[in-house]
């Protein structure tokens, strides 16, 4: 496998805009060479107090680094196809290949402010294989109707790049996995052990996938003691360890918390990556490589963003740029 990507993940839920500019600049410097924007209305917690509108920081982050950058997003009922297209395609012209968007389904949490009924997850995805193949057809320039679960009436986009924008499937069940293959240009998921994400990429290929890329969202805590390490891991980021299905339908960063207060420090250990030791995240790093992945977007879960840039760019970079 050649030409490995690595990624900083910017976390809109936990820092301020203005924080995350001066971070994703410190991730070039360090030799990441890639950015992953998440796309939130709310944070996760009431504790992480942040909610940036993402759209709006990756112009002013495009024009101060040259990483490339993705997001992912949900469009068909907090944001319209049409909408997202625009914006896609505004920063694609601006940045030629430096831009991908990554679609799903989406999750109560942001969708519900428009006061629309939250569908089914069947329904979503229908919803969403709607949005993808508007926001494609406007990318070709044509004038797109839609009757559907998203309307559209005589839209087109008079600025665009002049290719395609990449949209990358994101899923995290291995049913979702397969469905996603047969659609988008790439999958992205977030890490787990390498057995399970042999699985999930499998499902992918086997459902259309074939030779296209795959991202991770790679959940990690690093920090000088383990100790301190799992604990920034569970003050920050103890109401992400359920389920999708769970994850997917909680309204508010209230009811986030009510969940987060049953998690223990050492129930994070099966869903965060944590170790003082940057060897041992190579080690780990290494493992979803083999199993297939091309494009690594490392989210250091805890508040300690310059510590974690500094080590891993010194220690693990470039390791996984002489390795590949």
């Amino acid at each position: 496998m050649e030409n490995i990507q690595a990624g900083y993940h910017v976390s809109h839920e936990q820092f301020k805009p203005s924080l995350l500019l001066t971070l994703v600049q410190k991730a070039q410097q360090a030799g990441f060479t890639q950015a992953l924007s998440s796309d939130h209305y709310f944070p996760w917690s009431e504790s992480q107090g942040e909610s940036g509108f993402a759209w709006s920081w990756l112009g002013a982050a495009m024009q101060a680094t040259t990483l490339g950058y993705g997001i992912v997003n949900a469009p068909g009922q907090r944001y319209h196809p049409a909408i997202i297209a625009q914006a896609v395609a505004t920063l694609c012209e601006m940045n030629p290949g430096r831009f991908w968007i990554a679609a799903g389904s989406g999750q109560f949490l942001n969708e519900h402010i428009n006061g629309d009924k939250w569908p089914l997850k069947a329904v979503r995805n229908e919803r969403l294989k709607e949005s993808v193949d508007i926001m494609r057809a406007l990318w070709r320039g044509e004038t797109v109707t839609h009757d559907g679960h998203v309307k559209v009436s005589e839209a087109k986009l008079y600025t665009r790049p002049d290719y395609i924008p990449s949209v990358i499937g994101a899923a995290l069940t291995e049913q979702t996995a397969k469905w996603v293959g047969s659609w988008a240009d790439g999958m992205i998921t977030t890490s787990r052990p390498k057995d399970e994400l042999k699985t999930l990429i499998d499902a992918f290929r086997s459902g259309g996938g074939e030779n296209k890329p795959i991202y991770l969202k790679v959940q990690l805590s690093y920090d000088t003691t383990f100790d301190n390490a799992l604990a920034g891991a569970h003050q920050q980021w103890r109401n992400n360890v359920f389920s999708s299905a769970l994850l997917s339908d909680i309204r508010s960063a209230q009811g986030f918390d009510a969940a987060g207060d049953m998690v223990k420090p050492q129930d994070m250990i099966n869903s965060v990556r944590i170790s003082d030791s940057t060897d041992q995240h190579l080690e780990w790093l290494m493992a979803d490589i083999s199993a297939g992945v091309s494009n690594l977007y490392l989210h250091n879960v805890n508040t300690r963003q310059f510590e974690f840039i500094d080590a891993f760019g010194s220690k693990v970079l470039p390791h996984l740029r002489s390795s590949y």
